[in-house]
């Protein structure tokens, strides 16, 4: 039997699940995966047979702390609480899995902790590298690590401080997990019709990620007084604001399931810097206002300086305030919109292209040893005097 690859899966968000389905769906069907997750309900897209093993969650307390903490974290970690036994069930499920399926291959999609578990347990493993401040000694050890490095974002995407010899391992996949198809722009009229909007009508469509609390919704209804003409539709989470006063041209859809729908029928397209956000964007190829939201390490906010850099989004660090500053960034952000890049910026075959790199690493890693598990437990090892 093939030896299995072993998937972490961190649980906040949607853009982690994605890219497992993506990346194992592509793999050969011969090839055994063992998924875990703190939440296993949050996979929908699996074409597959794969085990799924559901953990403790590593980043939530379950209130059953056994020890009182009062240290502070060494810095190579970056969840790492004493007296939580949450963690210690997780850690042990996975070290058990490790001993007794004789995994090839580890992928931590994300946790630094996680991959330094299976590099422990002298499991190789491969770290998902993901844009922010992430130069600390917890990040650098995951990476270090790391047999390969995968990022789910275009090379024209890289940070400048990545280092190379991190980049030297790096396979880039950009719109890893998502749709990225071309709309068809017949479509784009009977869209409209569907959600009350005319043909010749100016749209801009707000998008709030799943990540976080939402956008608050006091900055729109600026905009929208400001631009009467002109129709906008949020969806997603939205925090509504008491003191806000909204004008009949701002409606709120809430969270959809067709978001790509709503982009091929936008002219224009705020939204913050999620995974899968960005790349719905980008393979619309629409005029993009992108404002980040607070994540650990400034993930978004790192992400919206490699998209302003690439020329893929017009950036803010924050939503314009008054009539004239909303004014400003909607024309700044058509006047630089480059349908032709951001198609550049994701690919059509990043999952079967992974899947490809994660074989290839396989071959490596095993030149000239057979690829068979066999249960480790059965191993009889031969007694010397």
């Amino acid at each position: 039997m093939t030896r299995p690859i072993g998937y972490f899966v961190h649980h906040q968000g949607r853009g982690h699940a994605e890219r497992c389905a993506a990346v194992v769906n592509a793999l050969p069907e011969s090839q055994p995966v063992t998924v875990f997750c703190a939440k296993p309900d949050i996979f929908t897209d699996f074409t597959r047979h794969i085990e799924v093993i559901t953990l403790p969650s590593l980043f939530e307390t379950t209130g059953a702390e056994d020890i009182h903490d009062t240290t502070s974290a060494p810095d190579t970690v970056h969840c790492a609480p004493l007296g939580w036994p949450g963690i210690r069930q997780a850690m042990a499920r996975m070290a058990s899995w490790f001993a007794h399926a004789n995994p090839v291959l580890m992928i931590s999609d994300v946790s630094a902790e996680v991959a330094q578990l299976a590099r422990l347990c002298s499991v190789p493993h491969v770290n998902v590298l993901q844009h922010g401040q992430r130069g600390d000694a917890g990040h650098h050890a995951a990476y270090d690590g790391a047999v390969g490095l995968l990022c789910p974002g275009a090379q024209a995407l890289a940070q400048p401080d990545w280092p190379v010899r991190h980049l030297v391992k790096t396979h880039f996949a950009g719109g890893l997990g998502v749709d990225v198809k071309r709309p068809d722009p017949a479509q784009r009229a009977t869209l409209r019709a569907r959600m009350g909007v005319a043909a010749d009508q100016r749209l801009v469509v707000v998008m709030s990620g799943g990540g976080g609390t939402g956008f608050a919704s006091a900055p729109f209804g600026i905009a929208a007084r400001a631009m009467p003409d002109t129709t906008f539709i949020t969806i997603g989470q939205m925090a509504r604001d008491w003191h806000a006063t909204e004008p009949a041209n701002l409606h709120h859809h809430g969270w959809v399931e067709n978001a790509p729908d709503y982009l091929a029928a936008a002219d224009l397209v705020v939204a913050s810097t999620g995974n899968t956000t960005c790349h719905q964007i980008l393979a619309a190829e629409k005029p993009w206002l992108a404002v980040p939201e607070w994540r650990y390490f400034d993930e978004q906010i790192e992400k919206a300086n490699a998209l302003a850099r690439a020329g893929g989004a017009h950036h803010l660090l924050h939503f314009p305030s008054s009539a004239d500053a909303w004014r400003a960034a909607i024309n700044t952000t058509f006047d630089t919109h480059d349908p032709a890049l951001q198609r550049s910026l994701v690919n059509e075959n990043a999952a079967s292209e992974t899947a490809q790199w994660l074989c290839g690493l396989v071959d490596q890693l095993l030149p000239k040893t057979s690829n068979e598990t066999g249960d480790l437990h059965d191993v009889v090892h031969p007694i010397r005097a």
